[in-house]
């Protein structure tokens, strides 16, 4: 599979979910599978690209990334990746999900932090409800929502969320073990080999319920005055604890073997948090083999058996964590628990866990159980067709949808490639328009399939391209340059394929008056996409203006009436069955007593072209649709499609 992960944290940032996406992603690599990560940050790494962002205000380790939705789309449109997986609610993972819907690509997203829990704890308890609502709507237009712990999954569900998993989390054991003891780190910390060492590993933040953490190090040394306090993390609160609490010493984060040893040279872990989804770090201390405190919810409630392997106490129930902690201390050597704690996290692999997101991610894409087989020299799959019709690309304007143009040719494979003007906007450019490099790409996609192919490809001029006027009839190779051409399908009917602006007598008698219209209808264009940047941002879907405005004004209604009659008389007079032409942006199939009407509309808006088939069927295409057909179509020996 061609997976690509979006998210606002990643390696080597240093949290839970960063580490956990690490996991996952490497996972799945080594399956075999294609990954790619879109994320925020300074820099990326090898397969991964950065996503602009913002540092959180008062919490400058997290970054905020911001709606991409654009330069996503130009991204998948180019790679079109088998599914996504969204793992953050920010504004970049909301645009990801919009975009992958739009785009018709399966997409799952995670739930790995309760932000909207954390408002209390940063005095925003009246937005909790707005959170809420945010949450749901976000995580609602995936395909389906992967949790971490059963306590999440249910309660999601419990909150009208639908389609949610269980996704759990595993641990590195090699990595944290108890055999990482060190006895020159514990004096560093003031520690003698007897005495007691408690640690805590998180980020230093109001959710983590530091404060009642500090109140339980400064009650438990009083009893026994040798303990040693150790808090391993950063964040937006250290420097207040540790200018109040001169006692505990504050590491500030550590990472890999560093981090393994802080874990291995402490006695007992305190997990005071009651805001996880899950809570990687109670794995790391079972794994390091220590003593664990922590509430009865999230990891512990699956993995923590009370005395056998870890303590815990009812949520939210301060006392009893209390009581718990004084309890681990003097239990702090005991060599069954500690046995069981390293036991426990030794079943706990993340090989289990990454073949579990991979069946999900692979129902989703729509594949069986059975490994992809390599790719790497598989041909595109082409639809193979007699005759392709393709108008009104207005290359040189920043509305032609090159980009999807060339996508929708990478799918193609025709004998004759019809061009039927309007394809470079030279009055664009002679007003300053751009040649951008998606531009070039068609142009060496049609010579591509000219030369590999062997295309026959007819241009007919246009009037925006009229430049041509000049130099026709020219031919070299297998390109033909013309004002008109005569086609004769398969089944031997005749088709006069002509751009058709001479049968607009704007564009004919008053040139003039065109290009002023060409310039109306630009800036009409540079309106709608702002209007849909915002419809976008809602969540709606593209809106054309233009299209309404030829609705609802008559006199365009009677133009293109008069027009396409014309053109109707001129194919009579031709002796031909049928006309196929562009101009009017107005993708259209119809038939008018013995003549059949085709227009192929445009790539600007409507993203049109018409198709003959070997049986000599004409077919007028959008391309959306013609790909998500596309998709169901692909053959059974490549992808093998999930009974339902």
């Amino acid at each position: 599979m061609r997976v690509e992960f979006v998210t606002d944290t990643f390696p080597p940032d240093v949290n839970g979910v960063a580490m956990t996406l690490g996991r996952l992603s490497d996972g799945l690599r080594k399956l075999g599978h294609r990954v790619h990560v879109i994320r925020t940050g300074e820099k990326g790494n090898p397969g991964e690209t950065v996503a602009a962002s913002v540092a959180m205000p008062g919490y400058k380790e997290v970054r905020v990334g911001l709606p991409g939705p654009f330069r996503l789309r130009r991204r998948w449109l180019k790679r079109r990746p088998d599914v996504i997986y969204v793992a953050t609610e920010s504004p970049l993972g909301n645009s990801a999900v919009k975009v992958a819907k739009a785009l018709g690509i399966p997409v799952a997203t995670g739930f790995h932090t309760n932000f909207h829990e954390y408002m209390d704890q940063y005095r925003l308890g009246g937005l909790q409800p707005a959170a809420m609502a945010y949450l749901k709507r976000f995580h609602s237009r995936a395909n389906c929502t992967l949790a971490p712990s059963q306590e999440v999954v249910e309660a999601l569900r419990n909150e009208g969320f639908h389609d949610v998993h269980l996704l759990g989390r595993g641990v590195d054991t090699s990595l944290f073990c108890p055999k990482k003891r060190c006895e020159t780190l514990r004096a560093e910390w003031g520690a003698r080999p007897e005495s007691p060492v408690a640690i805590i590993v998180g980020r230093v933040a109001p959710e983590k319920n530091l404060d009642l953490a500090m109140d339980l190090f400064r009650q438990l040394i009083e009893a026994v005055p040798d303990l040693r306090c150790v808090v391993v993390g950063d964040g937006p609160i250290r420097e207040r604890l540790e200018a109040a609490h001169r006692h505990v010493h504050f590491a500030g984060v550590r990472v890999g073997e560093d981090l393994a040893r802080h874990y291995a040279s402490a006695d007992v872990l305190f997990f005071p948090s009651e805001t996880e989804t899950f809570g990687n770090v109670l794995l790391e201390g079972l794994a390091s083999g220590l003593v664990t405190v922590s509430y009865d919810y999230a990891a512990a409630a699956r993995h923590v058996r009370h005395e056998e392997n870890g303590l815990k106490a009812p949520k939210g129930d301060a006392s009893s964590f209390f009581k718990l902690s004084h309890q681990a201390i003097a239990m702090r050597h005991d060599p069954v628990l500690r046995q069981a704690a390293r036991d426990t996290a030794e079943s706990l692999g993340w090989d289990q866990v990454v073949s579990s997101f991979e069946d999900r991610l692979s129902g989703l894409a729509g594949f069986s159980e059975e490994p992809e087989p390599d790719r790497s020299l598989e041909k595109r799959r082409k639809f193979k067709c007699r005759t392709l019709f393709l108008s009104d690309i207005h290359l040189g304007t920043v509305d032609s949808k090159a980009t999807e143009v060339v996508h929708f040719l990478k799918h193609i494979r025709c004998e004759k490639l019809v061009l039927n003007g309007d394809i470079i906007d030279g009055w664009a450019l002679r007003r300053g328009g751009r040649w951008r490099s998606r531009h070039s790409r068609f142009i060496r996609k049609v010579l591509k399939m000219m030369e590999k192919d062997k295309t026959e490809v007819i241009y007919l001029r246009g009037n925006h391209d009229d430049i041509l006027e000049r130099f026709l009839p020219l031919a070299f190779g297998r390109m033909e340059f013309a004002k008109e051409h005569i086609h004769t399908s398969a089944d031997g009917k005749r088709y006069l394929v002509v751009h058709g602006d001479g049968f607009d007598s704007v564009s004919t008698n008053y040139k003039w008056l065109a290009v002023l219209g060409s310039i109306g209808y630009d800036v009409l264009l540079s309106f709608n996409r702002l209007y849909n940047r915002w419809r976008a941002w809602r969540g709606k879907d593209y809106f054309s203006l233009s299209k309404k405005v030829k609705a609802r004004v008559k006199s365009a209604v009677s133009f293109v009436d008069r027009y396409e009659f014309q053109l109707q008389e001129l194919a009579r007079h031709k002796k031909c069955d049928g006309i196929i032409c562009g101009h009017i942006h107005t993708p259209e199939d119809k038939q008018v007593e013995e003549v059949r009407y085709l227009n192929s509309g445009d790539w600007v808006e409507s993203l049109t072209a018409i198709i003959e088939h070997h049986d000599g069927r004409m077919e007028l295409v959008e391309y959306r649709e013609f790909l998500s057909k596309l998709e169901v179509k692909k053959p059974a020996s490549r992808k093998v499609a999930l009974a339902k």
